[in-house]
């Protein structure tokens, strides 16, 4: 578990941008995780030093959109665009998304598991004005990286073989460990 509550990290930030309290590189780098902020259209106008070690680049201001990472997965391996990502769906519903996990590819090939805390700020007459983004990198935690190996491994055999039957189970038992390596993300709340 990170050592900071990702909560209190991401209101403060929303809290920062909302009270135009001059949001800056300088102040979001004295918080912990990789922490960005987008405009109302998803075009990231401020990130933090984490972001870059995370990434693996630097963004580019007001041309990357909904995300900093250079590609998205999610965890069963399938391809995650950018417009279908977290940050993406609290921009379009303006709400925070939660319960989220994805993979993000750095430019040379090495990825990172993480959780993504997108929220939305608003001013005080309630207008959308913004969204931050939280990247706390879970990337090594023992118990979940065993389950997702494993359910990788159930759909690379699932892959190789013709019966219906235990195509249908392999698929069961990868949603199983997939299940399981998100319950020891969000176990604790």
């Amino acid at each position: 578990m990170p050592s900071f509550n990702p909560e209190e990290v991401v209101q403060a930030a929303v809290a920062a941008v909302a009270n135009r309290a001059g949001p800056g590189r300088e102040s979001f780098d004295d918080l912990p995780g990789a922490l960005y902020v987008t405009d109302t259209e998803g075009l990231i106008t401020d990130y933090n030093a984490a972001c870059i070690g995370f990434a693996g680049r630097v963004p580019t201001l007001n041309q990357d959109r909904w995300c900093v990472t250079w590609k998205l997965f999610r965890e069963d391996d399938s391809f995650l665009p950018h417009s279908q990502c977290p940050m993406a769906v609290a921009i379009r519903e303006r709400r925070s998304v939660r319960g989220a996990t994805a993979i993000a590819r750095r430019p040379n090939g090495t990825q990172a598991s993480f959780v993504p805390y997108p929220t939305p700020a608003f001013d005080a007459a309630g207008a959308f004005i913004a969204a931050v983004n939280l990247l706390v990198d879970i990337t090594g935690w023992p118990e979940r990286e065993q389950c997702l190996l494993e359910a990788r491994r159930c759909r690379r055999l699932a892959r190789t073989v013709s019966d219906s039957q235990t195509i249908e189970s392999l698929d069961a038992m990868a949603k199983e460990y997939e299940a399981k390596a998100r319950a020891c993300i969000f176990a604790d709340g």
